[in-house]
């Protein structure tokens, strides 16, 4: 669990509406159905008519690591890969092909098994990095869903607010129903300004700096695979493999 972006989540909402109440107003000024509705309905519209399907659902499925990111355990990479070195070098590389089902993770694996078939280390590198460069690639245009949210809401407010207002023109004629319309009308800017400040914009940049730390993981585990491939000295790679984790 990601602490601090429920505590961001928190602190953020509590702020706004904290504030409202510090300055005499209600949480009920805050709730507007219509307003909600004009505001998240044109948002998601308009992100559906921009990005391609199967990255909308991409960006559904990684929503979850801003609460609950990925695992990455440097030091235990490192010491997963010093070891696969050791064995290489007493048994050969088809010694590591034991291995291979105890891995779970697909990239490594990739490596490894790359690794037991005697690939050379340039093709090693190739595949690999043709496999990161993708991943990365379909992380970040997900993140992307979530910052052009964060572009659309703001003006979806303007334009709820606009529709108010619109209605509040209707009863020009009972001062009694202006104050509280034109009230109503602005909710909507409020909607769209705090839904891209407080989530959109925040989830999409922690959804890219969670990518670029998984890119930086994977990139360790392909530098450990070429130096095993190179027939490097295990505490060479050790060494070497250890500035990641400055």
């Amino acid at each position: 669990m990601d602490v601090l972006s429920v505590i961001g989540l928190i602190v953020g909402l509590g702020a706004v509406i904290g504030g409202n109440l510090i300055e005499g107003g209600h949480f009920d000024a805050l709730m507007n159905g219509p307003a909600f509705f004009i505001v998240v309905g044109g948002t998601i519209g308009a992100t559906l008519l921009q990005v391609p399907p199967a990255i909308c659902r991409h960006a559904v499925r990684i929503i979850v690591r801003v609460f609950v990111p990925e695992k990455i355990h440097l030091e235990v990479q490192i010491k997963k890969l010093v070891s696969w070195s050791t064995l290489a070098r007493k048994e050969g590389l088809l010694g590591l092909e034991a291995l291979l089902d105890a891995e779970k993770d697909s990239f490594a694996k990739k490596g490894l098994q790359l690794l037991v078939d005697g690939s050379e280390p340039e093709i090693i590198r190739d595949c690999m990095e043709v496999e990161l460069n993708a991943r990365e690639q379909r992380d970040i245009q997900a993140a992307r869903v979530f910052e052009a949210m964060g572009g659309y809401s703001p003006t979806i407010g303007i334009i709820g607010a606009v529709l108010g207002l619109i209605h509040v023109m209707k009863n020009l004629s009972d001062p009694a129903l202006l104050g509280p319309g034109i009230a109503t009308a602005f909710v909507a800017t409020i909607y769209g300004v705090g839904l891209a400040n407080l989530f959109f914009l925040p989830i999409a940049n922690k959804l890219k700096a969670q990518t670029h730390a998984l890119v930086q993981a994977r990139e360790l585990v392909i530098e450990g695979i070429i130096s095993i491939a190179d027939g490097e000295n295990p505490r060479n790679i050790e060494a070497k493999l250890s500035g990641y984790l400055e």
